[in-house]
């Protein structure tokens, strides 16, 4: 598991490439599925999930069109940590989400599926059907002509 030390300076130092890295960084490791783990320089403690929220606090941010967390699904949240006995919602989140995830993967799957049987491609593919007709016809041709000429 790759080792992201968190210093006192806020910078974060990727151990395996010997480097600094940002937030931006870790999102794209994220996205990639490599795991990693943020621990602080000086303790040793782990910071992952902080910085994983701050991963997420930037991402909603940066694009007010895609955000995920409304203002009222976070009052909600927040009401949940008040509760007396907060509700079991990371298991039940974490498996929603990826159930909602592998949905959309088997969409985007059908969807390649569907317009590769467009009308379009459906012509693309006979006309590459032709082209490999025609050359085939043409090498034959050609190699029977050789012969000939050798006889």
């Amino acid at each position: 598991m790759r080792v992201i030390r968190k210093y006192a300076n806020r910078r974060l130092y990727d151990t395996e490439q010997s480097r600094y890295v940002t937030l931006e960084d870790l999102r794209g490791l994220i996205l990639e599925e490599q795991p990693f783990r943020v621990e602080d320089a000086k303790s040793g403690e782990d910071l992952t999930r902080t910085i994983l929220l701050s991963i997420i606090i930037e991402q909603e941010q940066a694009d007010g069109e895609s955000e995920v967390f409304s203002n009222d699904l976070l009052e909600q949240l927040i009401r949940v940590y008040a509760m007396s006995q907060p509700l079991p919602l990371a298991r039940y989140l974490e498996q929603g989400t990826r159930l909602m995830m592998e949905q959309q993967q088997r969409m985007q799957d059908q969807w390649q599926q569907a317009m590769r049987h467009s009308p379009m491609e459906l012509m693309r593919e006979l006309a590459e059907e032709n082209m490999r007709f025609w050359q085939q016809t043409i090498n034959q041709g050609q190699q029977q002509q050789r012969k000939d000429d050798e006889e």
